[in-house]
């Protein structure tokens, strides 16, 4: 008889406890169900930053789990679907979407580029970029305008660059020197410039600037491979031979 009268009291305890469960039963389904939507949305948004709808989008997670994520863990999405294309179709579409991709990015850096010079001839004009250790004040490179200096564009480990860099120095042209592979090292287009033997009286005058070339060579669309030797003539950059 004790049994059946604490029996309710038993019930109504267990009833509130599942009572007060609830909710949090509720919210814990709500947030299982929200997180694949939140990981599905950021993969729409990730796929379009690239041009991609999202079964593309797919295909290329799922080769990066496979060996060509091994082989190159950190390239980009256009370029693995490209390499891994179905067909000529598919890969000259992802060629498309690169090309497009990478002119975009080059003018937002040399967009950045142009405000960082222009930011640098307003606080510091009278400092230089880039010289080397002994030229001591130097003349602060810019990009080159419209009178008449040839801009030279070189690469490390190329003989070639070299020759031309030391002909036009020999030549007591005025020039300035953009190094395409510098990764914004000063150091490197310094070595580079000593090593070769750019006379560091020439970079103290102004005569001969070391820049970065921070995407300039890629912008001007100019064909053939490096040394290039350009001019603007008429608003118009070309390759002079």
């Amino acid at each position: 008889m004790r049994l059946h009268r604490n029996l309710p009291a038993l019930l109504l305890a267990l009833t509130s406890s599942l009572a007060l469960g609830e909710p949090n039963l509720r919210s814990d389904n709500r947030s299982s169900n929200e997180r694949p939507l939140a990981i599905e949305r950021a993969a729409e948004q990730q796929a379009r930053d690239w041009g991609l709808n999202t079964e593309e989008w797919t295909r290329y997670r799922d080769l990066m789990q496979g060996p060509l994520g091994v082989y190159s863990p950190h390239i980009d999405p256009l370029t693995a679907l490209g390499i891994e294309a179905r067909s000529d179709q598919e890969r000259q579409h992802y060629a498309q979407l690169q090309v497009a991709a990478e002119a975009q990015r080059v003018e937002k850096l040399l967009a950045y580029q142009r405000a960082y010079d222009d930011a640098w001839q307003r606080l510091h004009a009278d400092m230089p970029r880039v010289i080397l250790p002994d030229a001591g004040p130097a003349f602060s490179p810019a990009v080159t305008a419209a009178n008449g200096r040839p801009a030279l564009f070189v690469k490390e480990a190329c003989p070639a660059c070299d020759q031309a860099a030391l002909q036009l120095q020999a030549a007591g042209r005025a020039f300035d020197i953009y190094v395409v592979d510098s990764g914004a090292d000063d150091a490197r287009i310094r070595a580079w410039a000593l090593r070769i033997g750019i006379d560091p009286a020439k970079v103290r005058s102004g005569q001969v600037t070391l820049n970065h070339d921070a995407g300039r060579w890629v912008s001007l669309g100019l064909s053939g491979d490096l040394p290039a030797v350009v001019r603007q003539v008429g608003g118009q950059w070309q390759r002079q031979p």
